[in-house]
């Protein structure tokens, strides 16, 4: 009863003209940016969230847009896979299978209709599986001390590679890069200055919003100058029929229940995501219903699987962040960074402290699905020609943001030399198939790690065995070791069999 009375207060909340205006603006903006290759929903809330803090937002309302454009983007990724045989972005990789065969026997706009429900399912469950689980989450979560906290940081940076993840050298590598970073700046405890260099900017750290921005939208950019590839699409794109016949939706339901499922649940654990969630649901049910061998060759099942799958484990990812203050993506680590610099603390005390931010975002989340789900359908001729700006006229916009947005923030041309300078990192490091969201968590996480684990060892008095005192911590560095180890040794297998569905693709 109390769930239901603080959902209500939540759509009290979101239910004013400016928050719809915010949820409908960041659905819209959402999806043309999931739907251009290669941006992805990451890279797309990291790109507006200087426009959220320049509009001198509150908590509230720049969560429901930022959250928004997360959801839209998932949404969004779905019309380059299935138009054009390109996925917006990894989740939407399996999407392609059959999306791509539906369009090409003039079922495009059937595929497209199907791909909207099932995301609209997903991410509808998913945002109630939230709702449930996060409060059962916090309970637990009332039982840590440092030392747990420690572990459950630990658990976090050990997952970071993801299930499908090979190399977890570079993960590490990625991770201890972002513990660095956070160390810059004036220890709180000793009050000394530590790598800084002289430069009085760098006393209060680095500004992780700053990194963000350079590290995804930035290096985006500078990848674009480098390939200097990636025209629009010339082709004439033919939509056909909207709406499937009730018989095909009656065939996808339980399709679409099912992904959602094991969506959600891939993407409550840290490090697995939407790629994985949208794999398994893809892979479950070629087994369980393909038995005539249609899937591949433009089964509207082989397009809810993924579509509800992936978009499930996007609410299932918000489950983690705001109960544990872990994320469990890259989107939700972006995400994560803006409560911080709201001074918003995700964790335990987060439904206590902060209901309102909490329940206000929750309902935003049912209202921003039925928004995606009333502009994805009658709008898609629309969101098509989309397709046809060339990256040469969208890179400078994305440069033209990034500048004004971080200047508009922090007024400061040093901040704009930083993200010039995580730009060209971030560029680096992905030339090197380095992983960024690491970095970001680790700048994010390693002061409140450090603290935990210089708290926790002073409790016991310089006894390092603090950290494997309770059953709970125990438990966690188990989880951690697990979550580290598992990717090397199954992970080759996950990644040849995304690499045939990927070969399948350009096929």
């Amino acid at each position: 009863m109390d769930m239901l009375q603080h959902l209500g207060d939540g759509f009290a909340i979101a239910l004013t003209w400016e928050n719809l205006a915010l949820a409908l603006l960041g659905a819209f903006m959402g999806t043309i940016i999931g739907a251009l290759p290669g941006l992805g929903p990451s890279n797309g809330v990291a790109i507006l969230i200087p426009l959220a803090f320049s509009l001198g937002l509150g908590a509230t309302p720049a969560l429901i847009l930022l959250t928004s454009v997360y959801y839209g983007a998932m949404y969004g990724g779905r019309i380059s896979s299935i138009l054009l045989n390109i996925p917006g972005d990894e989740p939407a990789m399996m999407t392609c299978l059959d999306g791509y065969p539906m369009a090409r026997a003039g079922r495009a706009g059937e595929a497209l209709a199907i791909s909207g429900i099932a995301s609209f399912v997903g991410s509808f469950f998913a945002t109630w599986g939230l709702i449930l689980l996060a409060p059962q989450l916090v309970k637990i979560a009332l039982l840590f001390g440092p030392a747990e906290y420690f572990a459950l940081f630990a658990l976090a940076f050990a997952t970071l590679g993801g299930v499908s993840a090979t190399n977890q050298a570079k993960s590490a590598f990625a991770a201890g890069l972002g513990l660095a970073l956070a160390m810059v700046g004036v220890d709180t405890q000793t009050g000394v200055p530590r790598f800084t260099f002289g430069e009085v900017h760098l006393y209060d750290g680095i500004d992780f919003l700053v990194a963000i921005v350079g590290l995804f939208a930035l290096s985006e950019v500078f990848v674009f100058l480098e390939t200097r590839h990636g025209e629009a699409a010339e082709q004439k794109i033919e939509i056909g029929r909207l709406m499937p016949t009730a018989q095909t939706l009656k065939d996808c339901t339980p399709t679409m229940a099912r992904s959602t499922v094991l969506g959600f649940l891939a993407g409550v654990l840290p490090g697995a995501g939407a790629s994985l969630g949208s794999f398994i649901a893809y892979a479950l049910e070629k087994k369980l219903v393909d038995k005539k061998g249609t899937f591949g060759k433009g089964d509207p099942r082989g397009v809810a699987a993924p579509e509800a799958g992936n978009n499930a484990a996007a609410g299932g990812a918000l489950v983690p962040m705001l109960a544990l203050g872990v994320p469990g993506s890259g989107t939700t680590a972006v995400l994560l960074a803006v409560l911080l610099s709201l001074n918003i603390t995700p964790g335990p005390l987060l439904f206590q402290n902060n209901p309102d931010v909490v329940w206000g975002l929750i309902a935003a989340l049912f209202i921003a699905n039925v928004m995606l789900l009333a502009l994805n359908i009658p709008m898609v001729g629309l969101f098509t020609r989309i397709l046809m700006i060339p990256p040469r006229v969208l890179m400078p916009i994305v440069a033209m943001v990034s500048f004004i947005g971080v200047y508009g923030i922090s007024g400061s041309t040093f901040d704009l030399l930083v993200m010039i300078g995580f730009g060209v990192l971030g560029w680096v490091l992905r030339k090197f198939d380095v992983p960024l969201v690491p970095i970001i968590l680790g700048t994010l996480l390693g002061n409140a790690m450090e603290s935990n684990l210089r708290r926790a060892i002073q409790i016991e008095d310089g006894d390092w065995g603090a950290l494997i005192h309770s059953p709970l911590s125990i438990t966690l560095w188990a989880i951690a070791i697990i979550g580290f180890v598992l990717p090397i040794v199954f992970g080759k297998v996950l990644k040849r069999n995304i690499s045939q569905a990927h070969d399948q693709i350009e096929d």
